[in-house]
Formats: structure tokens, sequence, C-alpha cells
């Protein structure tokens, strides 16, 4: 519930909250058996800095910086919607087949409140402020890939695999 008020006030979750959410997941065999993707953490060097510390004695193998246009971004996100019961995804350009109704699971189809202009510019704001420094500091430390975030999913799906695949032929197929 603390989660979810402060999402919806357009505010980024703490440092304290997040880590404690990944580290209790990467503890779990799995993550450490086949791999693991963290979509949006780190968003802070001090958030970069406890993962550094939770991976050890290992380290991350790449960080990839997906950029987009803010002016893309919020457009693709103001135009977003979900279904309230499952969590599928559509937008305003591709809504469900039935006057917002989910075609997966037949659950009402609506937009998040984290996604509204004014929450979207405030989370843009903080990812200026809190986010952008952490690019740099992947960057120097060689874990940093950028892809071009324009595009279709698919497209940009299609970087980012080529992108982590480069890093693992690169550091000799290490996993």
């Amino acid at each position: 519930m603390k989660v979810k008020e402060i999402m919806d006030s357009g505010e980024l979750l703490g440092d304290d909250i997040i880590m404690e959410m990944v580290a209790d997941r990467l503890s779990e065999p799995d993550a450490r058996a086949r791999g693991f993707i963290l979509d949006g953490c780190p968003r802070t060097i001090h958030q970069a800095e406890i993962l550094a510390t939770l991976m050890q004695p290992g380290d991350i193998d790449i960080t990839i910086d997906i950029e987009v246009a803010t002016g893309q971004v919020m457009r693709r996100l103001a135009s977003r919607r979900v279904c309230i019961d499952c969590g599928a995804n559509y937008s305003v350009s591709t809504p469900p087949l039935i006057s917002w109704t989910c075609d997966v699971c037949g659950g009402e189809v609506v937009q998040r409140k984290d996604d509204t202009e004014d929450a979207i510019r405030r989370r843009l704001e903080l990812y200026e402020r809190q986010t952008s420094p952490l690019i740099k500091w992947y960057e120097n430390r060689g874990q940093l890939a950028k892809v071009n975030g324009s595009g279709s999913p698919d497209a940009v799906l299609r970087r980012i695999i080529r992108a982590i695949e480069d890093r693992r032929s690169h550091r000799g197929g290490r996993r």
C-alpha cells in the first residue's frame, strides 16, 4: 500500500524501499542461477552502490540506457492504459477490441494514476535530478550500453538484445 501511494502521487520510491525489494528478489536461487533483468532500478548512484554490494563477489554485466526524447516519453506514457485486473497494457492508439474491456481477462482498462501529464512531468524532473548522473557512473565503470528507444517496441527490443549479445561476445560469453 505504501508503494502504491507513493507511485500514485508521481513520486519515485525511496532507495531503502526499492533496494529491500531488490535484495529480497535477488536472494532467490533462480535469480543467481539464471540471471535477472532489473527494469527501472537502480535509479540513483546510491542504489547502484547497494546493488554492487549485493552482487559481490561478482557484478552486473550490463546497464542499458534506452534513449527517448522527452516529448516522446510524455506522449507514450500519457496514452498508456492498463487492465486493472491482469495488468495487460494498451494505449489510446492500440485500445482493446471492445470498449476499454481487456482482451485478455475482460477487466476494465484505465489510465494509471501515475500516467497523468502532471505525474509524468514530476517523474521526468526527478529523473533528471536523481537518475541522469547514474548514466555517467555506469559509463565510467564500463557497464553502460546506450540504445535508441525510438520506434516500435519490437524494434527497440531487437536493439536491446543486440546490445546484450554484443556485451556477452566481448566478455567471452559470460552469463
